[in-house]
């Protein structure tokens, strides 16, 4: 489906399609017995979409200002021939997934396997993909889930396809509108770090080792007062130091930029993520119980796995350990950070051992 007057550029980065997981879905994500609420209402989204009707609405004689209308929206927007081919994209989806307009546009939404992720099979590539299923169907389409931004981290959106008729009724695409459903749960989150620049990570933009010091002692003064519990997940960026010290400082900034928003992505809005050392993340997880601290702590380490950075043209990353423990009743609160330390330190030997065997399966 090309719009009237549009020309493809000539070279441009194909784009990756989406990395969302229907099992996984954010409308899905439990922890224990508090489900995660992401209200979707399909009477707010049409069943269709005429773009001759719309034109003549407005009374638009020329097409380009019509597109310009639809490219200028802060809303993540695309436009889906049948092809699955690119032919519009909005400011909105250069804000929220990175990839710029020309980078794009005349080109398949399917074209690369999820921006060099490591993950089998997308199910968003298949017939269960929100575009497939409007336009087989003819009727809007609703899903949230994950997308990968350029920079190499996820982010948590909402996806509404709607089938593209033309003036017969026939089918010839479908407009996809995608939202950032962080923003939508805390649109605020930014500015508040821009304000408060002294409790956050000068590299990542997380909290501060003594931001997250300062919250670990609210979650254990919650959890003596109310019983409200709560987790740490330690997470370690393995070979850092090499890392640094082989591609200089950048990579490696950009490195663990990517595994903080990726934490970020993974976790409630009521959590708390933070730089803990160098190479080291914690994160609080308000409300979560025993029996979820596994499911939770599994969850983020396969989304951590697909994860990383593009330098000089090759796909570059690292292992990540995790360490998790739980509050126990009347525990103090250097008890838990040590078990969950020591929980860390576990697994990092462990992933050390596992990669020695790996370079020497014979033991020499």
């Amino acid at each position: 489906m090309a719009l009237p007057g549009h020309i493809y550029p000539k070279s441009a980065t194909p784009l990756s399609c989406y990395k969302l997981w229907q099992v996984r879905e954010l409308s899905q994500k439990t922890r224990g017995d508090r489900p995660l609420e992401v209200p979707v209402d399909s009477a707010d989204i049409p069943h269709s979409l005429n773009f001759s009707a719309a034109v003549q609405m407005f009374s638009f004689d020329d097409s380009e200002i019509y597109r310009s209308i639809l490219e200028s929206l802060t809303i993540g927007l695309c436009l889906i021939d049948m092809q699955k081919n690119i032919v519009l994209w909005s400011d909105g989806a250069e804000r929220i997934t990175g990839h710029l307009r020309h980078e794009v546009v005349g080109h398949s939404c399917i074209g690369e396997p999820l921006l060099h992720c490591d993950q089998p099979g997308c199910e968003f590539c298949s017939e269960e993909c929100p575009i497939a299923i409007a336009m087989k169907t003819a009727r809007p389409a609703l899903a949230t889930g994950f997308l990968h931004h350029r920079a190499g981290h996820e982010v948590p959106v909402r996806i509404r396809a709607v089938p593209v008729h033309n003036q017969h009724g026939s089918i010839i695409g479908a407009v996809e509108t995608f939202e950032n459903l962080q923003q939508a749960c805390n649109p605020d989150r930014g500015e508040i770090r821009r304000q408060l620049s002294d409790c956050t990570d000068a590299v990542t933009g997380v909290a501060s080792h003594a931001m997250m010091q300062s919250h670990l002692r609210q979650a254990h003064a919650s959890f003596i007062e109310v019983q409200i519990p709560f987790g740490l997940l330690f997470f370690r960026v393995e070979e850092l130091p090499r890392f640094r010290a082989s591609l200089g400082p950048e990579p490696a900034s950009s490195l663990l930029r990517v595994v903080a928003r990726t934490l970020e992505s993974a976790v409630w809005i009521t959590d708390f993520v933070g730089r803990w050392a160098d190479d080291q993340f914690v994160v609080i997880l308000n409300g979560c119980r025993d029996e979820s601290l596994s499911v939770v702590r599994e969850r983020v380490r396969r989304t951590l796995a697909s994860e990383g950075i593009e330098w000089w043209g090759e796909r570059r990353s690292l292992p990540v350990s995790i360490g998790e423990a739980i509050i126990q009743p009347d525990e103090a609160l250097e008890s838990l950070i040590e078990r969950a330390q020591k929980s860390l330190e576990a697994t990092s030997a462990w992933r050390a051992q596992s990669s020695t065997r790996a370079a020497n399966p014979l033991g020499s």
